[in-house]
């Protein structure tokens, strides 16, 4: 079933129930990747990994001369394009200048992915709207395939003609990130944040999100299940990260607004999509 929440202006989310294409690896592991959580995750040559990044979710490994599962990267492995596949995106609206933006920050992911973004005129497999006041968000990955062609699958919710080049960036890439397949990485299975719940729930049900608790669980205090993930390590720069107030997590500090990939960022998007 396809789920769509609309994100909060300083941060930007969709969702989706994924099926598992490595749990059955997971549990054949049983107690041997139990063992192999314990002893901790060694460097890994990514070049060894299969050519077809829904492969490499979880790589076999072997520990004491026992069987075992090691998951990589942070995106949900069944959205994930084909590595080397041209996903063709279209707009439905925006001013020239607006849709040039987000051109430019989306082919940032280029860079680091083996993908290509080929924006065309009508019916891409993505599909870029800017209803203003809708929030931004995105589908994760390849579920954009299964939403109606007269649809979007994405939205920018604040663009116009004065937005700065930061938050251009910000957004555009967070939000092609998901469409990647990334999860938020506050999400992420190997963090634990230390959540004042009843701040967060206060905070994002009043104005201008006016979220229900199921919003923010599933958008801010939800940790995913590794089974659904191709994972790394925690990145608390990632672009995937929403700005966090320390409030929230019983810190003195926030966490920092980051507007541009970070070497996390491009490791994981060439571990998902080789060259």
């Amino acid at each position: 079933m396809m789920k769509k929440i609309i994100s909060w202006s300083l941060c930007l989310t969709v969702g989706a129930m994924m099926t598992v294409s490595c749990r059955q690896d997971i549990e054949e592991a049983g107690q041997d990747l139990v063992e192999e959580q314990q002893i901790g995750r060694k460097d890994v040559d990514y070049s060894v990994y299969a050519a077809d990044p829904r492969a490499h979710a979880c790589r076999i490994v072997t520990i004491d001369g026992k069987r075992s599962t090691e998951p990589r990267g942070a995106a949900y492995t069944e959205t994930l394009w084909n590595a080397g596949q041209t996903v063709t995106v279209s707009f439905i609206g925006g001013s020239n200048f607006v849709r040039q933006k987000v051109i430019e920050y989306a082919k940032k992911w280029e860079e680091h992915a083996n993908i290509t973004f080929q924006f065309v005129q009508n019916n891409g497999m993505i599909r870029v709207s800017f209803v203003q006041g809708a929030g931004s968000y995105s589908y994760f990955g390849t579920d954009a395939l299964q939403i109606a062609s007269n649809t979007e699958t994405m939205n920018f919710g604040w663009f116009n003609d004065n937005t700065p080049d930061a938050e251009f960036s910000r957004t555009v890439l967070h939000e092609f990130g998901h469409a990647l397949g990334l999860i938020h990485e506050h999400q992420h299975p190997d963090v634990t944040l230390d959540w004042d719940r009843d701040f967060v729930y206060a905070y994002y049900a009043g104005a201008p999100n006016y979220w229900s608790t199921a919003d923010i669980d599933y958008n801010i205090l939800n940790t995913i299940n590794p089974a659904y993930l191709t994972y790394n390590q925690y990145d608390i720069n990632s672009i995937m990260h929403y700005q966090i107030l320390g409030r929230m997590i019983n810190s003195s500090t926030d966490t920092p607004i980051n507007t541009v990939l970070s070497e996390g960022d491009k490791q994981i998007a060439g571990i998902l999509y080789p060259f």
